[in-house]
C-alpha cells in the first residue's frame, strides 16, 4: 500500500442523508460547509492555514468519538482529531474532523504521583491543578496545546533535560481504535500499540483520555533575562556555554525578538529587538542564580524576570502567545553550535530591517533527551545538542514571501551545523514529517499503520504514511 491510499475522496460535503446518519447517533454538533459558522469550526489555531475537512463534529463524549469512527468506517471516510488546532497541515482536508475539547476532566493522584485528563485537557489547566502539589507534569513552553496532543508527537518540556519526552510519562490511554472499539491502552494490554502511541502521532487512534506520571518539583526558579539585541553575539555565546554543562535541572532557550510597534505589547518592549534566555530550573532560587551568574556577567541585562514559580506559572516563562494567529513555523536540530554558527545566525536574523522573522530560538537540549530507554515510546531520542526554531507571522498576505525567503536564509547559514533529524513536533508546513524518526522506528510505525489501520480510517495531521 502507498500513502495515497490514505486519502479519501466522499461526495459533496452537505449531503444530508449522509450526514443525517452520523447526527442521529451524535450528542454533539456536526458543521458541514453549509452552515453559516463553518469557516470558524474548521480554521485551526494558526489561522493562515487553510483547512478543508468535509465536515467538523464537536463532540460532546467519548460515545460521540466511538459513532463518529464507526461511521466514517462505514461510509469510506477518514476521521482525523485537533482539540486545540495546534499544528495544522492540510493532510487532514476532507476527513471528518472532531474538535474534542469538550473531553475535559482532571484527576489528580498524589500518592501515586498520577494525572489522568481527558483528551481537551490543555496543559494550562492541568499544571494549574497541580499548584500546591509539589509535582509536575512535562509541560511544555505554551499552556494552550492539549496534554494528548503534546504527547502524542513526543512532547518537549521544559523538564526533558531531567526525565525525558513527555510522551514517555504517558502509562495508560483510552482510545478509540480504527474499528470503533473504545481500549484501554498500556504496555501490558497492547505493547506495540502502546509504544507507537508515545510520540509516534495521532494516526492509530483517536485518544479519548490519557493518564501521566507527575514528578516531584517542590521548588522551581524561572523567567528571562532580556539584553539590547545589539548583545546577541555575547549573550549566545555565554547561553550555548552554560548548556553545554548544564546540569539536567537546568534548562536555557535563547531567542532573538522583534516586537512590533503595537500596543498590544507592553512598553518596555514595544519596537524594540531583544535577545534574551529563558530558563527554569527545578530547586532552589539560590541554586539557579549560582549556575546562571555566566549570562548576567556577559552584558548588562536591560530586563530581569527570573522568579520562584508554581506550576500554573510555568507557561510565564516563555510568554508565548496563547490566542490563535497566523504564523509559518520551521525548526532544524543542530549538530554543534560554535562561534562561526552563532555569527552567521546573528547576521541573519539580528536585524528586524533585514529579517521579517518574529522569534528565532535555540534550545539547549542534552542530558535525558539522549537517552534511550528500552521501556520508551516511538520518540526518537534526540543526540543533537541544540534545536533551532523561527515563527514568522504573516500579517498580511504580503508577509509570506518575505517570510519564506528568510526562512531559506536561515536553512543556508545554519546548514553546515544541521541534523538530518527533526522533533516531530516542530515539523514546519513543507518540512518532511519522516525526518522525526530515524529509519527503524519509521519503518516500525509503517507496518504497525498497514497492520491495524489498512483502510485509513484515522488520519493525523502527520501520518507516518505520507
Amino acid at each position: 500500500m502507498t500513502s495515497t491510499t490514505l486519502v479519501r475522496s466522499q461526495e459533496t460535503p452537505g449531503a444530508d442523508p449522509l450526514f443525517a446518519a452520523l447526527r442521529e447517533v451524535v450528542h454533539g454538533r456536526l458543521v458541514t460547509p453549509g452552515d453559516q459558522d463553518w469557516d470558524r469550526a474548521r480554521t485551526p489555531w494558526l489561522l493562515n492555514v487553510e483547512q478543508q475537512p468535509g465536515a467538523v463534529l464537536e463532540v460532546a463524549d467519548a460515545h460521540d468519538v466511538v459513532q463518529a469512527v464507526r461511521w466514517a468506517r462505514a461510509h469510506g471516510w477518514a476521521v482525523a482529531a485537533q482539540p486545540t488546532g495546534h499544528a495544522p497541515r492540510a493532510t487532514v482536508d476532507g476527513t471528518l474532523l472532531l474538535r474534542t475539547r469538550a473531553l475535559g476532566g482532571i484527576e489528580v493522584d498524589v500518592e501515586r504521583r498520577l494525572a489522568t485528563v481527558g483528551a481537551g485537557v490543555k496543559f494550562g489547566e492541568l499544571c494549574a491543578a497541580l499548584d500546591g502539589t509539589g509535582l509536575m507534569a512535562l509541560a511544555g513552553s505554551n499552556s494552550d496545546p492539549s496534554v494528548v496532543g503534546l504527547s502524542l508527537g513526543g512532547g518537549v518540556s521544559w523538564f526533558t533535560r531531567l526525565h525525558g519526552f513527555t510522551a514517555n510519562s504517558v502509562v495508560a490511554f483510552d482510545v478509540v481504535d480504527p474499528a470503533g472499539e473504545l481500549v484501554h491502552v498500556t504496555a501490558q494490554t497492547d505493547p506495540e500499540l502502546f509504544w507507537a502511541l508515545r510520540g509516534g502521532g495521532g494516526d492509530f487512534g483517536i485518544v479519548v483520555r490519557a493518564t501521566l506520571r507527575l514528578f516531584e518539583a517542590p521548588e522551581m526558579y524561572g523567567g528571562q533575562l532580556l539584553w539590547p539585541v545589539e548583545h546577541a553575539p555575547a549573550v549566545l555565546r555565554a547561553f550555548r556555554d552554560l548548556a553545554r554543562v548544564a546540569p539536567r535541572e537546568l534548562t536555557l532557550w535563547a531567542h532573538i525578538l522583534h516586537f512590533p510597534p503595537m500596543e498590544e505589547v507592553p512598553e518596555p518592549l514595544r519596537g524594540r529587538s531583544f535577545v534574551n534566555v529563558a530558563s527554569t530550573y527545578v530547586g532552589s532560587a539560590q541554586m539557579a542564580e549560582i549556575l546562571l551568574w555566566s549570562l548576567r556577567e556577559a552584558a548588562p541585562v536591560e530586563l530581569d524576570l527570573m522568579r520562584p514559580i508554581q506550576p500554573s506559572q510555568l507557561s510565564e516563562v516563555a510568554a508565548e502567545p496563547t490566542d490563535p494567529m497566523p504564523g509559518i513555523e520551521h525548526s532544524m536540530l543542530l549538530t554543534d553550535l560554535d562561534d562561526a554558527g552563532i555569527d552567521r545566525l546573528v547576521t541573519q536574523v539580528a536585524d528586524p530591517a533585514r529579517s521579517p522573522l518574529m522569534i528565532v530560538q535555540i534550545r539547549g537540549l542534552g542530558g535525558a533527551f539522549a537517552e534511550n530507554s528500552p521501556a520508551g515510546g516511538a520518540v526518537r531520542p534526540v543526540s543533537e545538542p541544540f534545536q533551532l526554531f523561527a515563527l514568522g507571522m504573516p500579517a498580511v498576505p504580503e508577509l509570506v514571501e518575505p517570510i519564506h525567503h528568510a526562512l531559506a536564509g536561515l536553512d543556508a547559514a545554519m546548514a553546515p551545523l544541521a541534523s538530518r533529524y527533526r522533533m516531530p513536533n516542530f515539523t514546519g508546513e513543507g518540512q518532511e514529517d519522516a525526518a522525526g524518526y530515524d529509519a527503524a522506528r519509521l519503518a516500525r510505525l509503517r507496518e504497525l499503520k498497514l497492520a491495524r489501520d489498512p483502510e485509513g480510517t484515522i488520519r493525523s495531521n502527520k501520518p507516518v504514511l505520507g
